[in-house]
């Protein structure tokens, strides 16, 4: 007897039929011997009509208020898919994250989870009980209700899966695995039999939207074996698991795009100890990420730095930035959103040489400029215009040997 969590998305459960198709695939996995806890988002849509109706009767609500609102999202679709599986002969009892309890910090809208309490589910379980779970909130110590952030339900299946110790975590979507780019862009994208977290991690912290990178974190720290599925198909997707030598044969695994970043220029930096921090720290104080940065040196004692930030904060960054760089004499500011990082992500890349030089080779036979450059020990990432996004990809999933074998 195996323990299986399986996640269900807001797509795989948003209408009725849908959620009678899922009751149907747990119950087969239930058939098959196994113990079932079930975690499912809101159906599609419902928690932006919820966000909307916040917005509609004030402009800044609270977070205390908004976590209790967009939780009801979660509650709906427990229930209805515990009432089908009991229409069909199946004990199943749903869970909000505060019965569980889910415990997490008291960080409204983007809480972090701190431990989980199994005992419920267990004794659950040993009566031959389907557990079905609310996915993305929890409840802080005092009893407030939390959520985890858009995509938090994954992130609640692979905790619920580490507390239980499951032997493996199915995350059901509307694809059916983890692509080596975005087929939509690159119809000769074929699907990845596994993949290990570190590039996971890569992958989802650079644009793909298979799963949220938290899931992930969470699923390296405690090995949790990830099954990403399509709800639609019975099709075997990808594993995400921990690397093994197989995995570095391969040289790289896939490529991601990010357009939802701009960059930012000061121009004429006095290049001087502490200036950096004097542009860097207003920027964290008011939680703006900065991505890639670069710094050119020249002749005169003065630099240029270059660095990207989220695009929808491009115009507060540039505004935090321009005073900041008039109080420290630079020559001015400038900034660019046309802008888009391609990356190519790899575990290989630790153990073969001549990978960097193959991308830029590449590019530049395209006649794409190389705005930026950043690497680490899997991947490589370079800022280009973002008219040349597809064109990029394409040619380099070619020159990497990843299209699909006809």
């Amino acid at each position: 007897m195996a323990l299986v969590v399986q996640k269900y998305g807001g797509t795989s459960v948003g209408t009725v039929e849908r959620i009678r198709s899922v009751a149907e695939r747990i119950a087969r996995t239930f058939d098959d011997g196994n113990e079932v806890v079930v975690i499912v988002s809101a159906m599609s849509g419902e928690t932006n009509r919820l966000v909307a109706l916040a917005n509609e009767v004030c402009e800044f609500p609270s977070e205390r208020e908004y976590d209790v609102l967009v939780s009801t999202g979660e509650q709906v679709t427990i229930a209805l898919l515990s009432m089908c599986l009991q229409s069909m002969g199946y004990q199943a009892k749903s869970y909000l994250g505060s019965q569980i309890p889910m415990i997490t910090d008291s960080t409204h809208a983007k809480a972090r989870i701190k431990s989980i309490q199994d005992k419920k589910i267990r004794a659950d379980l040993a009566q031959e009980t389907i557990v079905i779970c609310a996915g993305f909130q929890g409840v802080e110590e005092n009893g407030a209700i939390t959520t985890l952030g858009r995509g938090g339900s994954d992130t609640s299946a692979v905790a619920i899966a580490a507390a239980l110790k499951a032997d493996v975590c199915e995350i059901y979507t509307d694809v059916d695995g983890v692509y080596t780019t975005d087929p939509r862009m690159v119809p000769e994208a074929r699907k990845i039999e596994k993949i290990s977290y570190e590039e996971m991690l890569e992958m989802a912290s650079l644009g793909a939207k298979v799963l949220q990178i938290r899931s992930v974190e969470f699923a390296k720290k405690y090995g949790v074996v990830i099954h990403v599925r399509s709800s639609f198909d019975d099709s075997q997707g990808t594993l995400v698991t921990k690397e093994d030598e197989e995995m570095e044969t391969v040289l790289v695994s896939g490529i991601a795009f990010n357009k939802d970043e701009a960059k930012i220029s000061i121009l004429g930096v006095p290049d001087q100890p502490g200036i950096a921090a004097q542009i860097f720290s207003p920027l964290t104080e008011s939680n703006i990420t900065v991505d890639m940065i670069i710094q050119n040196v020249s002749s005169e004692g003065k630099t240029d730095m270059t660095f990207t930030v989220p695009k929808t904060d491009s115009k507060m960054a540039l505004q935090i930035i321009e005073p900041v760089a008039q109080a420290i004499g630079a020559r001015g500011t400038s900034s660019d959103t046309a802008i888009s990082k391609i990356s190519i992500i790899g575990v290989g890349m630790r153990s073969h040489a001549g990978v960097a030089s193959r991308m830029f080779e590449s590019l530049s036979k395209e006649g794409i400029n190389i705005e930026m450059i950043s690497t680490s020990e899997i991947k490589i990432s370079c800022v280009i215009s973002d008219k040349y996004t597809e064109l990029a990809v394409r040619v380099l999933h070619e020159a990497f040997g990843l299209n699909r074998e006809e």
